[in-house]
């Protein structure tokens, strides 16, 4: 396993354990900075995979300045050359289903639950991550965000791999015990 890949399930296996410790709260400050810190903890695992397929398509012959360009989140024109330059961000919507297309040739089905399920923990994340108010986070939308970022990487390792997403069994369960 690639460092990122192990680096992808670490994050991830905390963002669940922090769930479970905001469920084993009451209520009150405790409870909110777990959830949120599962939240956000989730994405950046979401992240980390999402860049875990795209270093696995390095140094393929057979993709274009563009499509790297999406892969590394690269700009690809600089002083009038197709070339990778500097730091170009893209919508993590984009890139899932830049990968899923290019690399299985189906296009998302986004009228799928997980593609809904997945957009929604998109918007709370940026609520929590760019506020304009306070933004109330609550076990139920956290617990869906993790399952539908789960099912999102199940769903390309299952389009790409042509394999289930290892860790995807073990569901919102935890192996960390701190």
């Amino acid at each position: 396993m690639a460092d990122i890949d192990a680096f992808a399930v670490s994050l991830l296996e905390q963002a669940k354990r922090f769930y479970e410790k905001a469920s084993a709260e009451s209520e009150g400050t405790a409870k909110g900075a777990y959830l949120r810190a599962s939240l956000l903890l989730g994405f950046c695992s979401f992240e980390a995979h999402i860049n875990a397929v795209a270093e696995d398509f390095v140094g393929r012959s057979d993709l274009s300045s563009h499509e790297c360009g999406i892969l590394f989140e690269k700009d690809v024109l600089e002083d009038g050359d197709f070339v990778l330059g500097g730091l170009r961000m893209y919508r993590m919507e984009d890139r899932i289903s830049f990968l899923h297309k290019r690399f299985s040739g189906a296009t998302i089905d986004k009228t799928s639950t997980w593609w809904s399920d997945l957009n929604a923990a998109i918007d709370l994340r940026n609520k929590l991550s760019h506020p304009k108010q306070a933004q109330a986070i609550t076990p139920p939308s956290v617990e869906k965000a993790l399952r539908s970022i789960i099912t999102a990487i199940d769903a390309l390792y299952q389009a790409i791999y042509k394999r289930k997403f290892p860790i995807a069994s073990l569901g919102l369960q935890s192996s960390l015990t701190f």
